[in-house]
């Protein structure tokens, strides 16, 4: 950001119009369109894929012990961000408290890109992302069909693995269930 701009607060983001996705980075304040079919049937889809995991562990092999929400407002020091999905262990946050936003980053993310919030998150929130030291990130490209899973190592982010079209497949953090990555996307 220019040294010289004033840097964008938590009452600008509010007036943003609710049709609007606002975000504050490195203080600047982004809005974004709410996404288009194939952003949102991707997200909506990694959420029931992933519905096993957020429920009390009830032992190996099978999955438990998150809590996943859509979109939450994540205060992280002076960012604002929105991922289109968030994983706490319950560990870590024993149960969600009834809030506006979260103080707590999360132990995942899942940003599902498009062509306008493509740069963004990746230049933008992946670096605030490591600095909280979220422990795993994925980057979905539903037009590409890709899933792209990092895992934090130190300070900076590690390729984990990456996937696409119509595998099946075990992502890190989430791998004591198969996923079948042909229910992310729109049929062809």
């Amino acid at each position: 950001m220019d040294p010289a701009r004033r840097r964008a607060t938590y009452d600008d983001l509010l007036k943003v119009p609710d049709h609007l996705v606002a975000e504050i980075v490195d203080g600047e304040l982004y809005a974004t369109p709410r996404p288009a079919s194939p952003h949102a049937r991707a997200a909506w889809a990694i959420g029931q894929d992933l519905g096993p995991f957020d429920r009390q562990p009830t032992g190996p092999p099978q999955p438990g012990g998150w809590w996943i929400l859509f979109e939450p407002e994540l205060h992280l020091g002076p960012e604002v961000l929105v991922p289109d999905l968030a994983g706490w262990r319950r560990t870590r946050m024993p149960a969600i408290p009834n809030v506006a936003y979260f103080e707590l980053a999360p132990d995942w993310v899942c940003e599902v890109v498009s062509p306008t919030t493509g740069r963004l998150d990746r230049v933008g929130k992946m670096p605030v992302y490591a600095r909280e030291r979220v422990a795993h990130l994925w980057l979905v490209d539903p037009i590409l069909r890709t899933l792209e899973v990092y895992r934090l190592d130190g300070t900076r982010w590690v390729v984990a693995a990456t996937h696409g079209g119509a595998e099946v497949v075990r992502p890190e953090p989430f791998d004591a269930t198969e996923i079948d990555l042909t229910n992310w996307w729109l049929a062809e």
